[in-house]
């Protein structure tokens, strides 16, 4: 066996300062662990001979120990470098937290060669050292390395090295940790001032003093943090999406997305498509598959706007999706679970589509776990003065005005009576500003408004009744809504006669019992099973058309 050649201490001590000296500036410069602590193996290796050292820290789930840092080492040897704690060498050091020293690693029964095989190593003595990484006298990792064991340099001053190189590097991981630790909390304060934000930022859209829309607030603040389905209920114009925003901003879901879509501004054959996406090939125009609303919601909020307005087929699927918290696309078989929370909203008497048979129950009793009524504007007892100064200002600021309201403006616009309620009242405004001249807003110029506002006609909705005929024959009067002269309303004639329900749009509700099978499948084979022919034909609306279709067993895909 060869002797090392005598080495003079000092030249150890040299050298092992300038080891200590780049460690320190490679540490000291930056907390990038990935550069920095393989730099200082480099130095180890290249100027101590302390070859393919590595750093072992715990895993993320503190089960396994794995190879973090390294140098000398193929990315597939880093790779196999895990052990449990007390198997092998490392894991033996980790778990007592006490310095191993191998003299010969081919003599050591509990040396594993896990990263690094025997053959790829020098044929000479390979002595292997192993230096626990404390913090406060507890073990947090493992710096280890091979040597030669005959060499100049003796174990002893490698292994004193090595002690303050670990130490050097566990200071390190503890600054890192500290800063993780404190960026984690600035996020976690940063992320709920975010939501405090945007909770006070759609609150504060739903401007308002009055006892009956604080009432309306509280009760959608106290149920917004369960999952329960919540139906808002308001006549056109009150505000029902701003609602259903604040319900998801103060929701612990707020994080996640919130989807809006208005059941009554797309075409029936296109909604269940849109709400369910569909797959390549699914119809004509479909060349490739497509997500859904429901599906972009997935751990957020659905809102569905005019929820009365959705086709009784399409009832169905959206009963079996709050069912089963599933759906499937039009055109695919495979199920697609979903975490949604359902939000809607209606200005329609659901109870008496209901009746009509043109909602079904079940899925009326599904959205209608938490009614919330929001309170028309005339209801809300000085907020029109709050909402006509608010709006003064956006729309000020917008066109680049400066007008104020002359005396008497704000009064004769709380006593107007907002059919149209909060949108109603915005676009007044607008209008204001946009053609008032001067430097006010007249009481003259609104009172011109609001009566071309008020010779706006509501056109009857569904669900509204007729009970009256006006005496100068000017006007038909449903309920509080007025049909406009000069339009066709066919069959209105004999539901005034027979006193039968009107559907607001120019067709007699029929009772079920009323409808004669053999007529409706007479119409269907004349019209080739045309659905919204039929209806036409028949003086039904292609809704109560269907209904009946249910009611009485009729297939109207027979007759195409």
């Amino acid at each position: 066996m060869n002797t090392p050649p005598l080495r003079h201490k000092s030249q150890d001590i040299n050298q092992d300062t300038l080891i200590l000296s780049e460690a320190a500036h490679f540490l000291g410069s930056s907390l990038e662990a990935d550069t920095t602590i393989p730099a200082v193996l480099r130095s180890l290796s290249q100027l101590a001979g302390l070859n393919r050292g590595r750093v072992v820290l715990p895993d993320a789930d503190n089960q396994m120990l794995r190879i973090a840092y390294a140098y000398g080492l193929q990315p597939f040897e880093k790779a196999r470098g895990i052990y449990r704690r007390g198997e092998g060498i490392t894991g033996s050091v980790m778990e007592a937290g006490r310095v191993c020293v191998v003299q010969n690693i081919d003599e050591e029964d509990n040396f594993l060669f896990r990263a690094v095989t025997r053959d790829v190593l020098p044929n000479d003595v390979v002595a292997f050292i192993a230096v626990p990484i404390l913090l406060d006298e507890m073990p947090v990792g493992v710096l280890a390395c091979h040597r030669l064991r005959n060499r100049p340099r003796g174990i002893q001053t490698d292994l004193h090295l090595l002690r303050i190189i670990a130490a050097m590097i566990g200071q390190m991981l503890r600054i890192k940790e500290l800063i993780r630790q404190r960026t984690e909390r600035l996020e976690n304060q940063n992320s709920a001032l975010r939501s405090a934000l945007e909770r006070h930022k759609v609150q504060d859209q739903l401007l308002g003093s009055s006892s009956k829309l604080k009432q309306a607030l509280d009760e959608a603040i106290q149920v917004a943090n369960s999952d329960a389905t919540i139906m808002l209920q308001g006549e056109s114009g009150t505000g029902k999406e701003r609602f259903a925003r604040l319900i998801h901003a103060h929701s612990s879901r707020a994080k996640n997305p919130f989807v809006c879509i208005n059941c009554a501004a797309i075409p029936e054959h296109l909604l269940e498509a849109e709400l369910f996406g569909h797959e390549k090939g699914a119809f004509t125009g479909a060349i490739r598959s497509r997500a859904g609303k429901v599906e972009a919601a997935n751990g957020g909020t659905l809102f569905l706007d005019e929820i009365g307005d959705m086709p009784l087929e399409l009832q169905t699927k959206m009963l079996r999706l709050l069912q089963e918290r599933s759906l499937q696309r039009v055109g695919g078989d495979q199920e697609i679970p979903v975490d949604i929370r359902v939000l809607t909203a209606t200005h329609m008497d659901l109870q008496q589509a209901v009746n009509n048979g043109e909602f079904r129950l079940d899925l009326f009793y599904r959205l209608n776990v938490v009614p919330l009524r929001l309170p028309p504007l005339r209801e809300r007892e000085g907020d029109v003065a709050l909402l006509a100064h608010y709006f003064l200002n956006v729309f000020n600021l917008r066109h680049d005005r400066q007008l104020n309201f002359d005396s008497g403006v704000v009064s004769r616009l709380d006593s107007y009576p907002w059919p149209g309620n909060i949108r109603q009242l915005e676009n007044v405004i607008e209008r204001a500003v946009l053609t008032s001249r001067g430097v006010g807003i007249s009481s003259a110029h609104i009172e011109h408004i609001l009566h071309d506002e008020s010779q706006i006609e509501r056109y009857p909705g569904p669900n509204h009744h007729v009970n009256s005929i006006v005496s100068n024959t000017s006007k038909l009067r449903i309920d509080d809504a007025e049909v406009i002269p000069g339009r066709t309303y066919a069959g209105i004639g004999n539901a005034l006669q027979d006193g039968l329900p009107f559907d607001g749009v120019g067709r007699p509700y029929q009772r079920i019992a009323d409808a004669d099978p053999d007529q409706l499948i007479a119409v269907l084979r004349k019209v080739r099973g045309n659905k919204t022919e039929a209806a036409r034909q028949l003086g039904l609306s292609p809704r109560q058309l269907a209904y009946r279709l249910q009611k009485l067993g009729i297939d109207k895909t027979l007759y195409r």
